[in-house]
């Protein structure tokens, strides 16, 4: 583990992405193929296989409660690093270089293992125990990783493309093959021991081992639509539920929700409509809360979120299922070098049973006859659409430009809360007040542009106060500092510029329009996103004033 941290000591200090790749590979090319992959997956910010289920459950309070035993300090002591970093890896080299930890320059099998027994125990206490006993061995440099690796936030400013080229570098592999495994299997471990033993040809798409979805480009109008996509173009209803792949063999089935988490306990009814299935399956698709073939509201769905034992009775009041739009694998087969055309025919040919539907599609031609559907899709109280080329291979994790989606003019942004704080008349006692942020593009750092307390329910406000307390990372009184866990989508009027968020940004009039159970971190917008809403509004008020005649 000593080396690994040196490794990423040395590639945080560089800016050069050419360098970072260099340091990173030429590091993985000394690991045997065990430690490889384990080396690789932390490096890309994951601490288990892609194939594994499992999750930390590390909170901030048991973090916090860690570093404050081991580094001998008290919550002041604590909330003063965190003042000094704002990163959770640096709090924990300080504290613990300050109390002269040694620690036993321990391996990095021996973090895996440490992590391995985590995951598995369902005990808060005794996780942890388990995670004071895993930093105890740690010298603080080492601490400082494992720390990063806990909280999943390695900031050293390596992408997981670059992770994808230092692994090509490493044993001599062309950076297109490495990409391409790393699209089918979604594990860069899995993908640097297949290069490591030059197997990369071998990446297919397994069953329950889910993967990268394939992402749309947002579209301004129809008339970008037609130009980017040609003539013909395929367009399906853009649904407001939840991102969904569905695996499905003759033994089991497995849910798995946008940010690759397995959902499959939380809706009961759809794994069992897919188990009568007649094909083992990997589709991409969408959950949504249905009655009676009528889509009902994202609220009522939001009523099913998180819940991994249903009652009969929410199951009766929020029933759910799942629309299918693509077939990825059938029977063995990968369908990803197919293209759109010959992979929806083949799910229609499936002929999928009750608890399911196939996604509402229409065949467009030319801008005006694209905007009449947009309409009729908003008509069905839906987001809008989505268009795409029907020619179009599937690519994992990628966003391009084979799918676009328009939506409304001025869209929501998907942020993650950064901080939080108390209420005050009726919601004195709660942390209903929050403060979120977006992406910076380049260098990933977390930039807030607003700040938004109303659109939650009583209930979800009581439940969201509870997991702040939980990932409070500092406590400054009114207000908390929190780690990036919650991620929000927000509806907005305008957006200005603003010199009172490091953003350059403020969102007009901010309010929640839901809280994302189903989006990680990973899924924000980014600050490019935003500056583009700003500059179209900003064109928008200008043409609308020439339209007046105000315009000269």
């Amino acid at each position: 583990m000593r080396r690994f941290a040196q490794c990423a000591e040395a590639i945080a200090a560089v800016a050069s992405k050419l360098e970072k790749v260099r340091l990173l590979g030429d590091y993985l090319a000394t690991l045997d193929t065990v430690r490889l992959a384990v080396a690789a997956r932390f490096f890309a910010g994951r601490v288990l296989s892609a194939t594994d289920p499992r999750v930390l459950q590390v909170g901030g309070a048991a973090l916090s409660e860690v570093l404050r035993e081991l580094g001998h300090t008290d919550a002041g002591g604590l909330g003063a690093a965190w003042r000094r970093h704002a990163d959770s890896g640096e709090v924990a080299y300080e504290v613990l270089t300050a109390a002269g930890q040694q620690g036993e320059d321990i391996d990095i099998l021996d973090v895996v293992a440490a992590f391995d027994r985590i995951a598995s125990n369902s005990g808060a206490r005794a996780r942890t125990a388990l995670l004071r006993d895993l930093l105890a061995q740690c010298t603080p440099l080492e601490a400082k990783y494992v720390t990063k690796l806990v909280v999943q936030d390695m900031r050293i400013g390596l992408r997981e493309g670059l992770v994808e080229e230092a692994i090509g570098r490493a044993f001599g592999r062309p950076a297109a093959a490495v990409t391409r495994a790393d699209m089918l299997l979604g594990d860069l471990g899995d993908v640097a021991v297949l290069a490591a033993q030059d197997r990369l040809g071998e990446a297919a798409p397994r069953l329950f081992a889910p993967l990268r979805y394939m992402l749309a480009s947002p579209a301004a109008d129809a008339g970008e639509v037609v130009t980017r996509l040609g003539v013909e173009v395929w367009v399906e209803d853009k649904y407001d539920g939840i991102r969904c792949q569905l695996h499905r063999s003759a033994e089991r089935v497995a849910l798995f929700s946008r940010d690759l988490h397995d959902i499959t306990e939380q809706f009961p009814e759809v794994s069992a409509a897919a188990a009568a299935l007649p094909h083992e399956v990997i589709l991409d698709g969408e959950l949504l809360a249905m009655r009676e073939r009528r889509v009902l509201p994202f609220q009522d769905l939001q009523a099913r979120l998180g819940r991994k034992s249903p009652s009969e009775e929410v199951l009766a009041q929020t029933p759910v299922a799942y629309v299918a739009w693509d077939l990825l694998w059938r029977d063995g087969e990968s369908l990803l070098d197919s293209v759109l055309r010959e992979r929806r025919r083949q799910l229609e040919a499936l002929q999928l049973g009750e608890g399911f539907a196939l996604a509402h599609q229409e065949h467009a031609r030319g801008a005006a006859e694209l905007e009449r559907l947009f309409a009729d899709a908003r008509a069905r109280h839906n987001e809008g659409l989505m268009a795409k080329d029907p020619e179009s291979l599937y690519t994992p994790g990628r966003r391009g430009l084979a799918w676009l989606k328009l939506k409304k003019p001025l869209d929501t942004l998907d942020v993650v809360v950064v901080g939080a704080e108390w209420g005050h008349g009726k919601r004195r006692g709660v942390l209903s007040d929050v403060t979120f942020a977006v992406r910076d593009d380049d260098s990933g750092e977390l930039l807030p542009v607003g700040k938004a307390y109303s659109g939650l329910t009583d209930a979800e406000i009581a439940e969201m106060t509870q997991l702040l307390l939980d990932i409070t990372v500092s406590d400054h009184g009114h207000y908390r500092r929190v780690l990036p866990r919650i991620v929000l989508e927000v509806a907005f009027d305008a957006v200005m510029v603003s010199p009172r968020h490091r953003s350059g940004f403020a969102l007009r009039f901010p309010r929640i329009a839901h809280w994302r159970h189903d989006k990680s971190v990973d899924d924000i917008d980014t600050l490019s996103k935003v500056r583009r809403l700003a500059e179209l509004l900003s064109s928008q008020r200008v043409q609308k004033v020439d339209a007046a005649g105000w315009g000269g």
